[in-house]
Parts: structure tokens; C-alpha cells; sequence
């Protein structure tokens, strides 16, 4: 796995919000869904202040992106229609996410299920 620290090439919001496409210098590029940035988000809100206490954020499938702010030279803040403000999307973040996209995509519908939650 490449560790990501250089600034992205491109990071642009398309299809109405749902999706931000993130391109690295190295010629690696994401597609990530508003609902899968939103439900894992970095913020002490969603992540905790430890594993134990991540939080399962259901019923978010048709929340969008409305705006997308720099954060110093390291990583961008991502506003939601939700409200949802919170937490620094770093460079790396960005990497680690998009290399293990399937993975934590699908350990979130397995919390969704055990939860008994959904994304509507």
C-alpha cells in the first residue's frame, strides 16, 4: 500500500454532491460516495476517541456534499446537507480509504445489519 502524503492533483464533487473524485500525483485516483465519506468520517463524532467507540451512522444515503474547504496543506474539511461538518479528511485518509474502500464499505452494512439500522 503507498502512503499518500502529497497534496491531490485534483479533488473535484460531481453527479449533484454524491460522489468526490480525488486524483494523487502518483496517478492514483479515488470515487468516493458522499453517503461512505459521511458515515466514516475521521471526526470524534463518528470515529470516537477510541475504536471502541465508532459509531454506526445509519440512514444516510441520500446525503450530499455541498462544500469542500482546505485545511492547511494537509487535507480538506467536507460539508454535508446533513449538517455534518466535522473531522479533517487528510491526504492520507483519502489513500488509506480508497485502498481499502470494499473493506470498510462492507464492514459498515455488517454493522448496519448487527445494529439492526439502515441506510434509508
Amino acid at each position: 500500500m503507498i502512503k499518500t502524503h502529497t497534496a491531490p492533483d485534483e479533488i473535484r464533487v460531481s453527479n449533484g454532491g454524491k460522489i468526490l473524485h480525488v486524483t494523487f500525483p502518483e496517478n492514483k485516483a479515488y470515487d468516493f460516495s458522499s453517503e461512505l465519506l459521511r458515515v466514516e468520517s475521521p471526526s470524534a463524532e463518528v470515529q470516537g476517541h477510541s475504536a471502541a467507540e465508532k459509531r454506526t451512522i445509519a440512514g444516510k444515503i441520500g446525503v450530499i456534499i455541498t462544500n469542500v474547504e482546505p485545511v492547511g496543506n494537509y487535507g480538506v474539511r467536507i460539508v454535508f446537507n446533513d449538517g455534518h461538518d466535522t473531522g479533517i479528511y487528510t491526504w492520507e485518509y483519502f489513500s488509506d480509504l480508497g485502498d481499502n474502500k470494499n473493506l470498510v464499505w462492507g464492514d459498515y452494512l455488517e454493522r448496519l445489519k448487527q445494529f439492526n439500522l439502515s441506510r434509508e
